[in-house]
């Protein structure tokens, strides 16, 4: 068997460990899928190092999982999982409570990654609608400036704000 093949193999087994773990809300085990140096990035988050991204994984399914209504509301599928030698996609939708507004938002996201030879996460890349996510999330707030750069910028700061927190307790 080839090297590519054995690789696509290792990048698809990745892939799959990590959203299964991701639905497990399993932070430990997603942080297993990444290389030291990856870099993060989505409509939200702008991230490197493993030390920012696990910690952002670990910040939101430790979230998650410690709220009785948020985990009970906790729904992850993925699909489309495809992989190569040096690079895959995955498509995955959240079903999950904004604990900000208690709102219910189904989030679909495509993710697209690159991979070292040892089969570990190099750059992920998560890509959503975010005005169809902050109408979901914030309500009508959402609705009427989700798509200005202005509402982004702040989700932006809040949820920077918040990693940062979160790292700060954890060092």
């Amino acid at each position: 068997m080839s090297t590519s093949v054995n690789n696509s193999t290792a990048n698809l087994e990745t892939i799959k460990r990590f959203y299964t773990a991701f639905a497990q809300l399993d932070a430990a085990a997603m942080a297993a899928c990444y290389d030291d140096d990856v870099q993060f990035q989505d409509e939200v988050f702008n991230l490197n190092g493993k030390i920012q991204t696990v910690g952002m994984w670990t910040m939101l399914c430790s979230a998650t999982a410690g709220n009785p209504k948020s985990k009970a509301a906790w729904h992850l599928d993925f699909s489309g999982v495809k992989a190569d030698a040096t690079s895959g996609q995955a498509h995955w939708d959240a079903n999950y409570l904004f604990s900000k507004t208690g709102r219910m938002v189904l989030n679909k996201i495509d993710a697209q990654f690159t991979f070292n030879e040892a089969g570990l996460i190099v750059k992920h890349h998560d890509s959503f609608n975010f005005w169809a996510w902050a109408r979901q999330a914030l309500g009508a707030p959402g609705l009427l400036m989700g798509w200005t750069p202005y509402l982004r910028t702040k989700v932006q700061a809040t949820a920077n704000d918040n990693l940062q927190k979160f790292l700060a307790k954890k060092a």
